[in-house]
C-alpha cells in the first residue's frame, strides 16, 4: 500500500482498488515522488487478480492541478531533463492505467488542469462533481499537452473543439463537459463518493476479463480496419467462451445470479 507520505494512497477492499492522489495542499500537483507511486499504484493493480476494478479519485477540493509549477519554475536550464523524467514517469502510470485488463472509475472531486485534466477523462466511466471544471492550462506556462490528452480529447469531442479546448485554455465547466462528451455524467458534490463506488462495486462483480477486452477493442478502434477489427471481436469471442461465458450462460439457464468473481 502507497501512503499518503508518496503523493498516493492505495486502498484495495471486495475487488475495488482506490487510487487516491494526496497532495490536498497543493491541489494535488505531480511531482516525481508522485508520479513514481502513481505508476506503483497502477502496477499493483494491473498485476494483483483480486483487483476487479480500479477507482482513481484527488483528495481535497481539486481532483489535481496538473504538474508541480513550483518544481519545474524552480529547474532553470534543467527543466529540459527534469520534464523529461518526469513525463516518462507519469506516462509509464498513464499507460497501465489505460491498458490494464480491468474497468477503470474516474471520480473527478474537483477542478483539473493540465496532466490532471489528462487523468481525469482516462477512466472507461467519468463522474464529474458538479463544481468540478477542466482547463487544458499547458500553453498559460508555454507547455504542450501530456498525460494522454492530445489522444484523448479529439476522439471524445472531436478534432476541432479539441483544438479550440487546447489552444485557448478556456475553462470547461460541469454542465458543459457533460453535454460535450468529456465526461459520462454530472453528480452532485455531496453523492460523488457513494455513487462512484456502487459503480465500482457492480464492475468489480462483473466480468472483469470480458471488460478488459472490450476495453481493448475500443481503444484499438480508432487506428484498426473494419475487416481486421472485425476480426480482433472474433477473437476476443473465442477467449471469452472458454472462461467468464460459461458461468454467464450457465446462470442465465439456470435462471440464478452470475459469480463472475469466481469464474
Amino acid at each position: 500500500m502507497s501512503g499518503s507520505g508518496s503523493g498516493v494512497a492505495l486502498a484495495i477492499a471486495d475487488g475495488i482498488a482506490r487510487i487516491t492522489l494526496d497532495r490536498p495542499a497543493v491541489g494535488n500537483a505531480i511531482d516525481l515522488p508522485l508520479a513514481r507511486a502513481l505508476l506503483d499504484a497502477a502496477i499493483r493493480c494491473e498485476s494483483d487478480a483480486a483487483v476487479r476494478c480500479v477507482v482513481l479519485s484527488g483528495n481535497g477540493k481539486l481532483f489535481c492541478a496538473g504538474g508541480d509549477v513550483a518544481l519545474m519554475g524552480g529547474a532553470g536550464a534543467q527543466l529540459p531533463t527534469v520534464l523529461t523524467e518526469l513525463i516518462a514517469t507519469f506516462h509509464a502510470a498513464v499507460t497501465r492505467l489505460a491498458r490494464m485488463a480491468k474497468p477503470l472509475v474516474t471520480l473527478v472531486n474537483g477542478p483539473a488542469a493540465g496532466a490532471g485534466f489528462s487523468l481525469a477523462i482516462l477512466g472507461d466511466v467519468v463522474l464529474s462533481a458538479r463544481s468540478a471544471h477542466y482547463t487544458a492550462a499547458y500553453g498559460a506556462i508555454g507547455l504542450t499537452a501530456d498525460g494522454g490528452l492530445s489522444w484523448l480529447l479529439p476522439r471524445l469531442v472531436g478534432l476541432r473543439r479539441a483544438q479550440e479546448i487546447i489552444l485557448t485554455n478556456r475553462r470547461i465547466k460541469g454542465e458543459e463537459a457533460e453535454a460535450i462528451g468529456l465526461v459520462t455524467r454530472l453528480v452532485d458534490d455531496e453523492a460523488l463518493e457513494a455513487e462512484g463506488l456502487a459503480l465500482a462495486a457492480r464492475l468489480a462483480d462483473a466480468p472483469t476479463a470480458a471488460y478488459g477486452a472490450a476495453r481493448t477493442l475500443l481503444h484499438d478502434s480508432f487506428d484498426t480496419g473494419f475487416e481486421t477489427q472485425l476480426d480482433r471481436e472474433l477473437r476476443s469471442m473465442a477467449i471469452a467462451g472458454a472462461g467468464e461465458a460459461q458461468e454467464g450462460l450457465a446462470a442465465l439457464l439456470a435462471k440464478r445470479s452470475p459469480n463472475f468473481r469466481g469464474a
